[in-house]
């Protein structure tokens, strides 16, 4: 049906506005023949969300605009969120394998909560689905009602409809003696010492402030849109790193999915002393200080190729201890665990050739950075795999649990003298407990006939005493999820502890009519009319003023 929202001053409002953006007046006419105070949310202003005949676009609009859809929207944030904080995160773990480790751990119910997904809550699409939505509703929350604030604010007239000013919450009619406009000039000067802005129109006035105010939920709202960007930021590859790295004492290990290195030189641990304990904790052994003298590299050459020694430039050198991380352009390395077992880090074997007895090496075999080629007298060993934790997986093919020297397994393909052009495969084992676990003569079969890969002694074998875990953490995101949480808080400090107050009056024939209007603490708003009416020798009592109430 066809709504005329012609005023009768003229103006020519939009649609569904309920009081005219010139004089005030009441539009509907349920509204006009009404006494009761007027809704004055967005003065009256229309929005785009109450639309008559909304199309596919508005429809979608209308959605994103009710602040009941972005509660519920919130309210299944929070519980999906819940939900990922029952049981630890995948990203949380080193070297586990998340589809055992739920069930052993927590029994079917974590076997149902790894099968769900819930083991990866805040990086799942519905998650971060949710958090899109709530951005969504944010902006078109805030557009559907900013701009008819804005052209409401922008437009105020002075002199406002006699409906307007008596049905305001804050009311007053009395008659006056004397000049209208002189007692109006008196009346904006006190209004002036309460920080009142004041325009006047003859007998008419507007006296406004912490007009600010009004902006400050949608500032808040910038703010969480903001801090929502940047939570999804993390997503973006290089943005967000959260890992563990581990280093043997002594050798240099590649952050995964970096182009830096960190060398572990030495890894320290001190202990409390008897004397330094309490006495119920005396005798036990408890630690005073973790301590990784850590030197960071990046590559500069030869990145990522396998076939080519990386080379290394030293970025920055730190001792690492708790709380106290290597920091490096937005890379930090804390202290995270550590390891006092001896670990592998490199023999020194031989190459025996059993027909001849001849030995060739020894070479040097790290476990960590094997070279890819070694010539030992006519022969050459060619590296083809490694296994840092040589293990069958079910279908019987190698596989490594970790990449931690565990359970060391070298294939070469040797090459030389009496052997096919493309050489013969050997398997070799490092630690002898390996080699008999897993059979390496089995394995070889022809081969350990004619070679055997092997240490002459002890002195051969080199072992790490510690081992440190690093946390390797890189968060682009975090400065913008300041910014937005700096921003947020402003917001509501502008809404919470500044209000906005309007006071309208105009004077007829020496007829009085007072109106006034404040988003938050009506108190407030009563105290100040009534100061300023008895500044004019009109004295009323603040509570007599609700819903014009002392009228004389």
């Amino acid at each position: 049906m066809f709504q005329n929202t012609k005023c009768e001053c003229g103006h020519q409002n939009p649609a569904a506005t309920v009081l005219c953006e010139s004089c005030g007046k009441p539009l509907a006419e349920e509204a006009a023949g009404s006494d009761a105070p007027l809704e004055m949310r967005y003065d009256g202003m229309a929005r785009r969300s109450q639309k008559a005949n909304p199309n596919f676009i508005d429809r979608i609009w209308n959605f994103f605009s009710s602040v009941k859809v972005a509660v519920w929207m919130i309210v299944l944030t929070l519980v999906g969120a819940m939900l990922g904080t029952i049981y630890p995160q995948e990203n949380s773990f080193i070297n586990i394998d998340p589809s055992v480790y739920y069930e052993q751990t927590y029994g079917l119910p974590g076997k149902i909560y790894y099968m769900l997904g819930l083991s990866r809550t805040y990086e799942s699409w519905w998650f971060i689905g949710l958090l899109v939505a709530i951005g969504t509703s944010l902006v078109i929350c805030s557009l559907d009602r900013v701009l008819p604030l804005y052209r409401a604010l922008s437009k105020q007239q002075v002199r406002k409809h006699l409906q307007f000013i008596r049905r305001q919450k804050t009311a007053f009619d009395t008659t006056i003696d004397g000049d209208p406009e002189k007692w109006v000039a008196d009346f904006a000067a006190h209004l002036k010492r309460k920080r009142y802005r004041v325009v006047t129109d003859g007998t008419a006035l507007l006296a406004e402030k912490n007009r600010f105010s009004r902006w400050g939920p949608y500032v808040n709202h910038i703010g969480l849109i903001v801090f929502l960007l940047a939570v999804l930021a993390r997503s973006i590859p290089g943005w967000q790193m959260d890992t563990y790295v581990t280093i043997p004492e002594g050798q240099t290990v590649q952050i995964e999915g970096t182009n830096y290195y960190v060398k572990n030189e030495k890894f320290t641990v001190e202990y409390y002393r008897d004397e330094e304990l309490p006495e119920k904790l005396k005798g036990s052994l408890r630690a005073k200080l973790y301590e990784t003298k850590a030197v960071l590299y990046v590559c500069t050459e030869g990145c990522g190729d396998p076939t080519r020694e990386p080379v290394l430039k030293e970025v920055k050198r730190h001792d690492i201890i708790v709380n106290d991380p290597l920091e490096y352009e937005g890379l930090k390395l804390y202290q995270f665990n550590y390891d006092d077992r001896p670990r592998l880090q490199a023999v020194r074997p031989v190459l025996v050739d059993k027909r001849s007895g001849e030995t060739y090496g020894p070479f040097d075999l790290p476990m960590t950075d094997p070279e890819l080629k070694y010539e030992l007298g006519p022969y050459t060993l060619e590296l083809k795999a490694k296994y840092m934790e040589f293990a069958l997986d079910k279908n019987g093919e190698p596989t490594t649990l970790s990449r931690e020297p565990n359970a060391p397994a070298f294939i070469f393909m040797i090459k030389g003298p009496g052997l096919p052009e493309g050489g013969e495969p050997y398997m070799y084992f490092p630690l002898q407990k390996d080699k008999v676990a897993f059979g390496q003569d089995k394995i070889n079969r022809e081969m350990a006939e004619r070679f055997e890969i092997k240490v002459r002694s002890m002195e051969d074998v080199t072992f790490s005493q510690y081992t440190t875990q690093l946390n390797v953490r890189v968060d682009k995101a975090m400065p913008y999820v300041w910014v937005g949480a700096a921003i947020s808080m402003i917001g509501l400090l502008m809404g919470s502890y500044w209000h906005h107050r309007r006071i309208w009056l105009r004077i007829d024939d020496s007829r009085l009519s007072l109106g006034a209007h404040t988003n938050k603490n009506w108190y407030g708003m009563r105290a100040d009319v009534a100061w300023a009416l008895g500044k004019m020798g009109i004295q009323v009592e603040p509570k007599s003023l609700d819903n014009g109430g002392n009228k004389a």
